[in-house]
């Protein structure tokens, strides 16, 4: 493999050139690479199909990296959105002046070059432009093998609508899909300024375990709903399915479900035809396994199975005391991405959104909504489990660091 360091170069000096962009140039690039997405759709699902070509048919990451029309459809409805919103950059945050004169603006500006390493989603390589060009930020690409068609194609609409508008096309960049690219990518530390990862934990445990340059984490979501026993039961069914099937191969679906035993033989006798109908493979602790014995995707669970982000039709269920053994659960097992109480008790659910320690908590609602789009953020890079900088939904408003802008008229220090 030919080295990157050419490539990060070029997009280095590209990012100057776009914080002196127009705001018009921009929105007006944004909204080409909407329509070019259209334009080339069935292109870009040819390339697709190539990609998913090559994975094992009953992969179930295979959902990940499929688009069609509706999601092709989507992502540009989505880069139009993003298009609408204001930029976050060129902010004035503060503005004093000094007794001696000198007049101090606190500003919002770009980080400059954002390196993005994902696995597999197609949609990711346009969120990700879409938001770095909205917030005058170049970016570094390095999308997996898995994609690798697609991704390419991609890029080219987005090369072609950056030129359309006047804007350096280097300003978005594809890395080369090798690991030897990472590598390269992890140590210019001279010309990025940041890596957010993106995909499994394995990812993100290796570009945080071997990169130079900052990382901002986006993290694995082991996510959990707790049935408390005030839950409504049908409110509490129809949640936990749509946490679990509407979209199983994501982040914010949920992966173990906290049931109290007080209530327990309702709710699970009632759970059980909308899971199996949705072919749900169960792991369940001693008690639920008990509760549930019949249902025909039955294992008994290892203590492994409630550490575990399924990313598929697989969920742990584990019957549990009370709230406290609960909360223990949750503190033990979650990775700080989204965690649900569903209850009518408002005191527990208010001690439960301020006990938990997770980048998105809720009550009496599915985490399936921890998405930059359905917080009106446009879209997300990804979802922040950390709490330096950013968390929850790594978005537009968060694709900015500040600067001090000072001007004097001859001042100097005595």
């Amino acid at each position: 493999m030919k080295p990157i360091e050419p490539l990060i170069i070029k997009t280095y000096k590209a990012a100057i050139d776009l914080r002196n962009s127009t705001d018009k140039q921009i929105k007006s690039a944004l909204k080409s690479i909407a329509d070019g997405l259209l334009q080339e759709a069935a292109t870009l699902l040819k390339a697709n199909a190539k990609d998913l070509a090559k994975q094992e048919p009953d992969n179930p990451r295979n959902d990940r990296l499929m688009l069609n029309e509706k999601r092709i459809k989507n992502i540009a409805n989505s880069i139009r959105n993003i298009s609408k919103l204001p930029n976050p950059a060129g902010i004035i945050l503060q503005e004093r002046t000094l007794p001696n004169g000198l007049q101090l603006q606190k500003i919002s500006v770009p980080m400059g070059v954002v390196g993005a390493v994902f696995e597999s989603r197609p949609n990711v390589t346009f969120d990700i432009a879409a938001l770095c060009l909205r917030s005058q930020n170049a970016c570094l690409l390095k999308g997996s093998s898995d994609a690798d068609e697609t991704n390419k194609v991609s890029i080219k609409i987005i090369k072609n609508a950056l030129k359309k508008n006047n804007l350096n096309p280097d300003c978005v960049t594809l890395l080369p899909s090798d690991r030897e690219a990472v590598k390269e990518l992890f140590t210019a530390t001279r010309y990025v300024d940041v890596i957010i990862p993106r995909g499994s934990d394995g990812l993100i445990r290796y570009v945080r375990q071997n990169s130079q340059v900052p990382v901002i984490e986006t993290g694995a979501g082991v996510c959990h709903i707790y049935v408390e026993k005030e839950a409504d039961i049908k409110k509490a069914v129809d949640i936990v399915v749509n946490a679990k099937v509407s979209r199983p191969s994501v982040c914010n679906a949920v992966d173990a479900i906290l049931v109290d035993e007080k209530i327990a033989p309702e709710f699970l006798e009632k759970l059980k035809p909308k899971m199996e109908e949705n072919s749900v493979e169960i792991f369940a602790d001693k008690k639920a396994y008990k509760l549930l014995k019949g249902y025909p995707r039955l294992e008994a669970a290892s203590s492994d199975d409630f550490g575990r982000e399924f990313l598929s039709l697989k969920c742990a269920v584990k019957v549990v005391k009370d709230t406290d053994e609960a909360l223990q659960h949750i503190q033990k097992y979650s990775t700080r991405h989204s965690e649900a109480i569903v209850s009518e008790n408002k005191k527990q659910c208010e001690r439960f959104l301020k006990e938990v320690d997770a980048a998105a908590v809720y009550s009496n609602a599915s985490t399936r909504f921890t998405d930059g789009e359905e917080f009106g953020l446009g879209a997300e890079i990804g979802i922040s489990t950390q709490k330096l900088h950013a968390r929850g939904p790594f978005a537009l408003e968060k694709l900015v660091t500040e600067k001090w802008v000072i001007k004097g008229n001859g001042q100097i220090r005595g």
